[in-house]
């Protein structure tokens, strides 16, 4: 069975409002996108290769220096704010099957917002992709604080369940049935369901179940500093001897 072709995408538009050039924010001394890209050059076996998409020419830099290709400086209709993730995958899949002659099977994308997830996480997502029937796979973390148990609505001035009717004194451990939310760490995308059908997820998504400590990505400044804190603990215990 030939290896299937799949295309690492990670994209870094240069400006962002909410969190200003967070892409190349420096996390305990290294530029958030960093740890993105050395993760993915890990898991590069199975990879046809690793790619930024980027319209900034400073973040092309940092991207190259880390061992990522940057083949391109992303078009600005492809990078302003409003822009979706779609077309900027679709941009970086045709310009690699037309520079390398190739068809692409999977589109895999990895936001460098995201710096906790290890080599092994991807590794594991292009299994179930590879065993399962799917249209993508998208990784995930369960959720019990906002579990859908403890949602309510306001009906005429009363406290109504929104969905699931909550019983008083539920441990959260017992709610049942389990809630997973999206973590934005991977997305494995058929080519053809991204290419023809214009979508990242397709009809048909097989979960990949992430723990919470690597689930924390960036949306804000505290979310930042929250990055921070964790990637030094993380550092500190990988430095300490056994």
């Amino acid at each position: 069975m030939l290896q299937p072709k799949i295309l690492a995408v990670i994209p870094a538009r240069g400006g962002s409002k909410g969190v200003p050039r967070k892409n190349i924010r420096p996390v305990c001394g290294k530029p958030l996108i960093g740890y993105t890209i050395e993760t993915a050059l890990e898991a590069s076996e199975n990879l046809h290769s690793v790619i930024v998409s980027t319209d900034d020419p400073e973040t092309a830099e940092i991207a190259e220096q880390f061992g990522a290709e940057v083949p391109f400086l992303r078009p600005k209709h492809l990078a302003d704010d409003h822009t979706p993730t779609v077309p900027v995958l679709q941009h970086a899949v045709k310009f690699v099957e037309d520079r390398d002659d190739i068809k692409i099977d999977w589109a895999l994308l990895l936001q460098p917002t995201d710096p906790f997830r290890l080599p092994q996480d991807i590794r594991a997502t292009i299994d179930i992709a590879l065993t399962e029937e799917c249209d993508s796979v998208i990784s995930v973390k369960q959720v019990f604080s906002t579990h859908p148990i403890l949602m309510k609505k306001i009906n005429e001035g009363k406290l109504e369940p929104f969905c699931i009717p909550e019983k008083e004194g539920t441990r959260r451990q017992d709610y049942d049935p389990p809630a997973y939310m999206r973590n934005g760490a991977i997305y494995l995308t058929r080519r053809d369901v991204l290419m023809n059908d214009n979508s990242i997820w397709g009809e048909t998504i097989c979960p990949y179940i992430m723990p919470e400590e690597r689930s924390v990505g960036v949306d804000s400044e505290m979310d930042m500093k929250l990055v921070e804190i964790l990637m030094a603990e993380k550092l500190e215990k990988k430095e300490k001897p056994e």
